[in-house]
């Protein structure tokens, strides 16, 4: 298989949860974003420095759409009951040749934390990864002081591989960083209410 990139970008499609349907991201949730990623909670785990300027996000936001459907798949994950954007998702360092991508996650509105929209949208981005985009590995890193997230991602499958010592920075001190992945063959093992490798892309049925 040829590692160069493909010369047209995939069509990003919509996909469907139980409670959550992910869009492909919009130039009109730059707002969202900025609101977002502006809050020191919010952000306390990701990668993210807060605060993002609205001229900062739409450079984000410019160099993100080169990507999109090449290296990366970023959406916006919004409630089936009334269309409301809550949050985020998306792979990112997608290697088609190696069959692996890398997977990030944040619920923006606060308001909306731990009532399982979160792995919702995990479980619905893992179909599509492994789905359509015919993926053999899905990675994530998880600050290790974020239990709450390991154990969400332990519940949809993923296994700790391994340890990056200190290598996140917040709250004054350094903290270890967990890398954890699935498999493809995990994933198709798991019970579900739905096959895993078919396109469920309609939100609105």
């Amino acid at each position: 298989m040829s590692s160069a990139e493909p010369s047209l970008p995939r069509p990003i499609p919509s996909i469907r949860g139980e409670m959550v349907y992910l869009r492909p991201a919009e130039r009109d949730d730059i707002d969202l974003f900025v609101r977002w990623f502006a809050d020191a909670e919010t952000t306390r785990y990701l990668a993210t420095r807060a605060p993002f300027s609205k001229a900062m996000e739409e450079r984000w936001f410019d160099s993100m759409l080169e990507q999109q459907g090449r290296r990366s798949y970023h959406f916006v994950i919004c409630l089936l009951a009334d269309d409301r954007a809550i949050g985020t998702a998306g792979f990112h360092h997608v290697n088609q040749e190696d069959g692996n991508a890398s997977f990030g996650i944040s619920i923006g509105e606060k308001a909306e934390w731990s009532k399982g929209y979160g792995t919702d949208a995990l479980r619905a981005i893992c179909d599509f990864g492994f789905g359509q985009l015919r993926l053999e590995r899905i990675e994530l890193d998880v600050y290790e002081p974020n239990r709450r997230a390991q154990r969400s991602y332990e519940k949809a499958g993923f296994v700790k591989e391994g340890t990056l010592r200190h290598a996140h920075f917040s709250d004054g001190a350094f903290h270890d960083v967990v890398r954890m992945s699935l498999l493809r063959e995990e994933w198709a093992s798991q019970p579900r209410s739905r096959p895993w490798d078919e396109p469920i892309t309609d939100h609105g049925a």
